[in-house]
């Protein structure tokens, strides 16, 4: 009979008990731009773009899977491989291409949580921005990552309202199978659009970069614990718990989003509303057809969604060109500690903010910055399929064939329907 010291080293060991970075990234994926794309998805082509997410899972989960590797098996975060492993100009792209976009989705997702709160409370909806700016500036500052990162494990369960929303509305269940598997469309610019959106929301190059530096986090704070390039002997838990992590959390990501996509798909475009500009917009245009409930729960999940993924859009940022230039940086260091990490966290976030209060409306643009994402995927995943073949970087942890030949297909797919999008009308 097991001992209870035993029984707690057993449970401690357990992959479950160790899920952390995978399951972030997967709810920071379902952010309030990630939210709009999916509702314009579902408002403008119904039930048809839903197998969009039973493609996606296995290779987002493939592409973030590889990243935790490089992460956990090297100790050091994307940019770094990067930098050593190729040209200066090809890290500077990567990492420009990031903070722009990244800059972009910060000023679409802050602005829609303050446009909800607004909406569910009331008040000046500039004046709750700013605030929901302040809180989670704050928190990345102030609040130790070991943390802050419970606290983003917990918001995570936000992601259930969309499944709830569903118990609202009727379903064609059916239907839903049919179209998922065989979808109704037309392949042309504006399909390849959407489709470009869709993959570049959910296997989002921010994505790549968080989850490989929380992994080193992770790394950092077991004090007992180095790279595995460098000591293997936990190299058989720790790869087997990066599996389980990874596909699980990308599994409750694709989830979400196929419920969201659903949700707009049996209300808003059964309705004739086949344009939504924002995760806001979606929210409102739920509650006269399916109620004030409906309403709520997708609101809250609004709400919830942003309160982790504007932390991982900064940070990613933060972390990349931290990393690219050879700065201290991490979200366990204090502020004084390292002050250029934090200044690009504080900076990408007040740009961000800024945004907001200018002609340019960055909720008309989310969708575009979502297509954008999209197609700079395609070289940044290429970069990081040639770092996990290389012995020279990953040893004798190089990726899977398995995953490598999900990440290959990634990087066609995305590549091809970038290419559809310029195809005449």
């Amino acid at each position: 009979m097991l001992s209870l010291r035993q029984i707690r080293q057993r449970l401690a060991e357990h992959p479950l008990a160790r899920v952390g970075p995978g399951l972030v990234t997967g709810a920071a994926d379902d952010d309030p731009s990630g939210i709009a794309t999916y509702s314009q998805a579902g408002a403008q082509f119904g039930l048809n773009m839903l197998w969009t997410m039973l493609v996606s899972y296995p290779l987002m989960a493939a592409v973030q899977s590889i990243c935790a590797r490089i992460g956990r098996v090297t100790g050091q975060g994307l940019a770094v491989n990067i930098k050593q492993a190729f040209p200066a100009w090809v890290l500077y792209s990567a990492v420009g291409l990031l903070l722009v976009a990244n800059t972009i989705n910060i000023a679409a997702d802050v602005a829609t949580m303050g446009d909800v709160l607004a909406l569910m409370v009331g008040g000046n909806r500039h004046l709750l921005t700013v605030a929901l700016v302040a809180a989670s500036l704050a928190a990345q500052v102030y609040v130790p990552y070991h943390s802050y990162v419970k606290f983003l494990k917990w918001v995570t369960l936000s992601l259930l309202s969309y499944a709830a929303v569903l118990f609202t509305v009727h379903v064609p269940w059916s239907q839903v199978a049919l179209r998922t598997l065989v979808p109704k469309m037309s392949f042309d610019a504006a399909t390849a659009t959407v489709v470009v959106g869709v993959f570049g929301t959910t296997i989002s190059p921010y994505l790549f970069f968080w989850q490989c530096s929380e992994e080193v986090e992770d790394l950092r704070a077991q004090r007992d614990q180095r790279a595995l390039i460098e000591d293997g002997a936990a190299a058989p838990r720790e790869l087997r718990r990066i599996r389980w992590d990874t596909w699980s959390g990308m599994l409750y990501s694709n989830l979400t989003a196929f419920f969201i996509i659903l949700a707009t798909a049996v209300t808003l475009h059964a309705a004739g509303v086949t344009d939504i500009q924002s995760a806001s917009q979606a929210a409102l245009a739920l509650r006269p057809l399916a109620g004030d409930f409906a309403f709520y729960l997708f609101a809250l999940g609004i709400l919830g969604v942003g309160a982790v993924g504007v932390p991982v859009l900064a940070g990613s940022a933060a972390y990349a060109i931290a990393e690219a230039l050879g700065w201290p940086g991490s979200l366990e260091s204090r502020a004084g500690d390292a002050r250029g990490f934090y200044g690009v966290i504080a900076v990408s976030m007040v740009a961000g903010l800024g945004l907001g209060f200018t002609s340019i409306n960055p909720i008309k643009a989310l969708f575009y910055s979502a297509v954008i994402n999209g197609v700079v995927a395609v070289p940044l995943i290429a970069l990081i399929l040639l770092l996990a073949m290389r012995p020279s970087v990953l040893g004798a942890y190089t990726a899977s064939r398995v995953s490598l030949v999900l990440g290959w297909i990634t990087v066609l797919l995305m590549a091809a329907a970038s290419v559809g999008m310029l195809i005449p009308a």
